[in-house]
């Protein structure tokens, strides 16, 4: 297994479209929630998407894992967390979130986390800063890391 992290222009064709097919995978068809899930921002020149890829694979460099990080100005932004069922269980989600982090620094970090995922993002020393609301569906929080002096 290694770790990619490049903008969308670094990821290559065939990575791109497997990073979209595993997030529809989980989040339109696994958990039932029709959204736009291309909107856009994973082409801003800012955005870095963290991808997890199996070299073991039956297929060379199956993407098993992503997540991007977002530019949003003060702060950056972490979404579309996301691992494949087949991979689940294996502390994938922990090693896409520590790139995350380093990515980040010390800035500000803002994410929408599932509500049973809290405790998991406050690991990463993230609080939730909201009510919870429904996003398609699904629940979630709004949480946040604060800056790091």
């Amino acid at each position: 297994m290694r770790v990619v992290t490049s903008d969308v222009d670094g990821l290559g064709v065939r990575t791109a479209y497997d990073v979209w097919r595993l997030r529809q995978q989980v989040f339109v068809v696994e958990q039932d929630c029709p959204y736009p899930d291309l909107d856009g921002r994973d082409l801003e020149p800012a955005t870095r998407h963290v991808v997890l890829l199996d070299d073991a694979h039956e297929r060379e460099n199956a993407v098993i894992g992503t997540l991007r990080v977002l530019d949003d100005g003060d702060w950056a932004r972490i979404g579309r967390v996301v691992v494949a069922p087949s991979a689940r269980g294996r502390g994938l989600a922990a090693v896409l979130m520590d790139e995350a982090m380093a990515l980040c620094g010390d800035r500000e970090v803002r994410l929408d986390a599932q509500t049973g995922l809290t405790a998991f993002y406050e690991g990463y020393g993230f609080e939730v800063t909201g009510p919870e609301f429904d996003e398609d569906g699904v629940m979630h929080v709004p949480m946040r890391r604060p800056r790091r002096p």
